[in-house]
């Protein structure tokens, strides 16, 4: 069964207000659509962990930095209400524009520090976009969870930092990164690629496995990231933002997992920029 597509602010409140009445626990799974399995299980984890499960649809504006970049976003509305169907979701919310930011809106919502690095460095204002949006969407949509995939593990981190500085009462869940068989990272952005860039886009993956692998042995960062940088040069990929390895609780830059580390990288591969990290464990 198709779950109600929601347009509206007023309809979707009336909604959550019935369900709070009735003591339902709330989970909200944010999306742009064009969802594929990554997005599927946050919405099992929501399912399991809630009574009432709303997925959100918004190509967020603020969040792109290029009007073709966001013009080309995939819009994929029909589709991801197919996919959506077997989980028995309670509301896909997809509102327009001007329910999210409706005429004069001029509040941003800023997080300072982690988001001047890594994704932040390159692409400016995208996480004050991210930030004000997923504000609305947990006041609008009175979430009790909220659901985030760890791909996206700096926003991730964004995004608890403004549910716990705004003192939104919302619990954001993180869920492990979910991957195609060849180990690339599922993303709406994968559907970008051509046939031939999509083979080659696996390497991304190796090679930030490899590097992984190495320093779980005890090698320091710098040596290893100067060969990584040179191998995804040879795959084919023309632009890399970053490869790093950074603290999993401050972002700060390390040498050597001394401390929860994960492996950062975002590379572009024929026009697509592609992301993804992986949890590096304590050294020994």
């Amino acid at each position: 069964m198709t779950a109600p597509f929601v347009r509206t602010l007023a309809e979707l409140r009336r909604a959550t207000r019935d369900w709070h009445r009735s003591d339902d626990t709330i989970g909200v799974v944010p999306t742009m659509g064009a969802l594929h399995d990554g997005h599927l299980s946050l919405v099992a984890a929501a399912k399991a962990a809630c009574d009432r499960v709303i997925v959100t649809i918004f190509v967020n504006p603020r969040q792109f930095n290029q009007v073709s970049d966001l013009d080309n976003y995939p819009r994929t509305e029909t589709e991801d209400a197919r996919k959506l169907a077997r989980f028995e979701v309670d509301a896909i919310y997809v509102p327009d524009v001007s329910q999210i930011y409706p005429d004069g809106f001029a509040t941003n919502v800023s997080v300072g520090a982690m988001t001047d690095v890594l994704c932040g460095a390159h692409r400016p204002g995208h996480f004050d976009g991210v930030a004000t949006v997923v504000t609305k969407l947990f006041t609008q949509t009175s979430a009790d969870k909220a659901f985030f995939g760890e791909k996206d593990f700096q926003q991730l981190m964004v995004v608890r930092r403004v549910a716990r500085d705004l003192d939104l009462p919302v619990d954001v869940v993180g869920c492990p990164t979910i991957r195609e068989e060849d180990g690339l990272a599922m993303s709406s952005r994968n559907l970008l690629l051509s046939d031939r860039a999509r083979i080659k886009a696996q390497r991304l993956h190796e090679i930030m496995q490899q590097v992984a692998d190495s320093l779980r042995q005890g090698a320091e960062f710098s040596a290893l990231q100067a060969e990584a940088m040179a191998s995804l040069d040879a795959a084919g990929f023309t632009d890399i933002d970053y490869f790093e390895l950074r603290s999993c609780a401050t972002l700060s830059l390390l040498e050597r997992p001394t401390e929860p580390a994960r492996l950062f990288a975002a590379a572009w591969l024929a026009g697509v920029r592609l992301i993804d990290n992986i949890d590096i464990p304590v050294s020994g």
